[in-house]
């Protein structure tokens, strides 16, 4: 008809992939939308079976896509179903019916197409807003009431079993870390007597050409020297190392060169094991605050707090 021909001018072409018009232009009163329960629920007419049939879809989940095949799954009629933007643009299959269903849009159904105008949703009212939010609340704390002791449980065996897989993988590194520490300790003293060996040498050298060799006028000068030389190299250690130099510290600083030096030599991983012991450390407080009662119904940033 004339009326349906202007129609299709002006919808900038309803046509199907193939290019031919759609033989019907159905009122949008053929398919309706009506929200129950919060769910919007799709009533249209199947065209074969010829009966409306509703369809209830979730619009937060649903697509497009699922729901053509809910309707071609009621319909085995039905050959091609599709929706349309109002320019006539296809809609993807992958859109959710909540992005859908806020702006009209073309159902097509074989070679029908049906004018579908969504109802604006009503938005809650404050007072519904709050009471539902009271019993989302209540429905939590029954959850957690009635499963959370099987969720301690749970919970708990993970822990264990991640605890005995860390020291399992920790149990090689710990033997091979106390092999190279003892070695690092052991050359650590050894330097240290050799350092005082030194000194006790150094100081019977000065003594012996003090009194035998020769007098303290001629000594004088060179322990004055030998004491300069000696601030030259403090002063030298702190510009290298940007610290005083204290006996245990420079003990300690010379312990760490020993074992970074015995551990690349014998390919122990250092920053691997530091994070198998942060993990393991990790886990056995989880596992501590997990196992203490009246830190069970706490969240985290107060527990820490009271810790």
């Amino acid at each position: 008809s004339l009326l349906q021909v202007r129609l299709w001018r002006h919808t900038g072409g309803w046509r199907g992939r193939e290019g031919t018009p759609y033989s019907t232009l159905v009122p949008s009163d053929e398919v309706t939308i009506n929200y129950r329960h919060g769910l919007p629920v799709i009533t249209l007419m199947l065209p074969t079976r010829s009966e409306r049939c509703q369809f209830t879809v979730k619009p937060v989940v649903t697509t497009v896509g699922a729901f053509l095949q809910d309707v071609q799954r009621e319909d085995k009629g039905i050959e091609r179903a599709e929706v349309l933007a109002t320019d006539g643009s296809k809609v993807s299959d992958a859109t959710l019916m909540e992005v859908l269903l806020m702006n009209d849009f073309k159902l097509v159904i074989n070679n029908t197409a049906y004018s579908v105008s969504p109802p604006v949703k009503d938005k809650l009212s404050s007072e519904h807003a709050t009471e539902m939010e009271d019993i989302k609340s209540l429905v939590h704390r029954l959850f957690v009431a009635l499963h959370l002791e099987d969720h301690q449980i749970r919970k708990e065996r993970e822990l264990l079993q991640r605890l005995d897989h860390l020291k399992g993988e920790l149990l090689p590194l710990e033997q091979m870390k106390a092999r190279i520490m003892d070695s690092a300790d052991a050359k650590t003293s050894r330097l240290l007597w050799v350092g005082l060996a030194l000194m006790s040498t150094q100081g019977g050298a000065l003594a012996w050409l003090t009194w035998w060799v020769y007098s303290w006028d001629i000594m004088e000068p060179v322990t004055y020297f030998i004491t300069y030389g000696s601030a030259m190299a403090f002063y030298a250690y702190f510009v290298l190392t940007k610290q005083d130099y204290i006996y245990p510290h420079a003990k300690d600083r010379q312990f760490l060169h020993y074992f970074y030096r015995k551990s690349k030599k014998q390919r122990f991983n250092v920053e691997r094991y530091n994070k198998l012991k942060d993990d393991l450390a990790e886990a056995e407080e989880s596992l501590r605050r997990l196992r203490q009662p009246l830190h069970l119904r706490l969240p985290i940033q107060e527990i820490s707090d009271k810790d």
